[in-house]
């Protein structure tokens, strides 16, 4: 069982598939550090000795910052917007959009399960 950046990656992918359980790499990350460690593209994670994977290893802790310290840093710049009072911050702390979606028609997603109002009714949009 291959173990980086604390993610047990599946034995029968292909390396570069299995690279991208790790959160904060995708496709393009993966494919760069098969590429800059020579890393066939149709190995797959049994196949690999473990030179490789503590290559693997080593390049993700030296040029990415992954997992745990990714979610960190992005919860921080979330908690700094909230602080600050921002527009921004205001949209993550009431739980709504936060890049100018629109919320009267859809939003369900962010917002949640929809809560019956009764006997209301919305009033058409006006031109």
């Amino acid at each position: 069982m291959a173990r980086i950046a604390g993610v047990n990656i599946p034995q029968n992918k292909l390396v570069r598939i299995g690279l991208t359980y790790i959160f904060g790499i995708g496709e393009r990350n993966s494919n760069e550090i098969c590429k800059s460690l020579e890393i066939p593209s149709t190995k797959r994670v049994n196949e690999l000795t473990d030179d490789e994977i503590l290559k693997i290893r080593e390049f993700i802790d030296q040029k990415f910052t992954v997992e745990g310290d990714l979610r960190r840093d992005t919860s921080l710049n979330i908690k700094r917007l909230i602080d600050l009072a921002s527009y921004r911050g205001s949209r993550h702390r009431k739980k709504l959009p936060v890049r100018g979606q629109r919320t009267r028609c859809n939003a369900r997603t962010r917002k949640g399960k929809a809560i019956a109002i009764a006997g209301k009714k919305l009033t058409p949009l006006k031109k």
